[in-house]
């Protein structure tokens, strides 16, 4: 829709308060990048990145300064003369990028771009397509299901389901702060516990089946609720620490710079994150698990 292929069945389109909704795609002035590349084989990367410019009917002279600025942008500036047949899955990524920078769109379409890269190379570009983006002062609209995709390249993430928009706010705030069970579980992994908010004059509390968390005043005022904890969130402590859920450790996987654990509570079970302790901990340890008031993002039941 806001390519101009499909019509919305209801809304408005608008380009910097211009309503686009009713002109045609060619006329909306958008660059696309698409997840299979959809470079013309029998053309050179320089003729490749050209096309946009001569439909434009951009003069020579300044069509080659803007091609050779664009492949510069991308790194490919010494690929010019080379057929896609003869470049890496990444450099021919990094060409249909430069395709769709160099006809200076007014927005920028990214539809999953680096999902038929490996993990590496995913990694590596996408740093670089966010730093071209941004210094080409470009409007962006990424579409990605990579949640560390969207959490390192945005600067505001739109979290959709089932056609409708769940939530929109920085990274941050998403990940931090989800306002639904289903955003706090997509986007990355977390912890749901459920339980009764509850204020007696001291600090409030969720009571769940495993016991009291601390939470931050004013969060939810009182009734059921669910909260989100991020794994690693949780700090280890003894069993007999205050507002610590005492557990079991049942399973623990060594992931290099941290170890997780999955902890065995009174009705469920929990990941947690901890860098190398100085005490390997084994299966069948009994633990305590303490939370940040902070960092306990709290959701009211449905």
């Amino acid at each position: 829709m806001i390519a101009g292929f499909i019509e919305p069945t209801s809304g408005l389109v608008r380009f910097d308060g211009r309503d686009i909704t009713p002109t045609p795609a060619n006329k909306r002035n958008t660059g696309m990048v698409f997840q299979s590349y959809a470079l013309w084989p029998h053309m050179t990367v320089h003729e490749n990145v050209a096309f946009g410019l001569k439909v434009r009917k951009i003069e020579r002279p300044d069509r080659d300064k803007r091609i050779g600025e664009a492949l510069e942008a991308v790194q490919m500036d010494g690929y010019a003369d080379r057929k896609p047949t003869q470049l890496s899955g990444g450099q021919q990524q990094r060409v249909a990028l430069a395709r769709a920078l160099v006809i200076e769109p007014d927005v920028l379409l990214l539809d999953e771009p680096l999902s038929n890269l490996d993990a590496k190379l995913r990694n590596e570009l996408r740093s670089e397509i966010r730093r071209i983006c941004k210094q080409a002062g470009i409007t962006s609209i990424y579409v990605t299901h990579d949640q560390k995709e969207a959490l390192s390249m945005a600067d505001r993430i739109a979290i959709m389901r089932s056609g409708k928009v769940e939530q929109v706010g920085t990274p941050g705030e998403l990940y931090q702060k989800p306002n639904t069970q289903f955003v706090a579980e997509f986007l990355g992994e977390t912890n749901i516990l459920r339980g009764e908010v509850v204020q007696d004059g001291g600090a409030p509390r969720l009571k769940t089946a495993s016991g009291e968390i601390e939470i931050k005043p004013g969060e939810i005022s009182a009734g059921r609720a669910v909260c989100s904890i991020r794994p690693e969130s949780w700090s280890i402590v003894g069993t007999d620490t205050p507002t610590a859920l005492a557990g079991e450790i049942e399973h623990t996987l060594y992931l290099g710079e941290v170890i997780q654990h999955s902890v065995r509570l009174t009705d469920t079970t929990v990941r947690v994150l901890e860098l190398g302790a100085a005490t390997p901990r084994r299966v069948g340890d009994r633990v305590g698990l303490r939370v940040d008031p902070g960092a306990v993002a709290l959701i009211p039941a449905t």
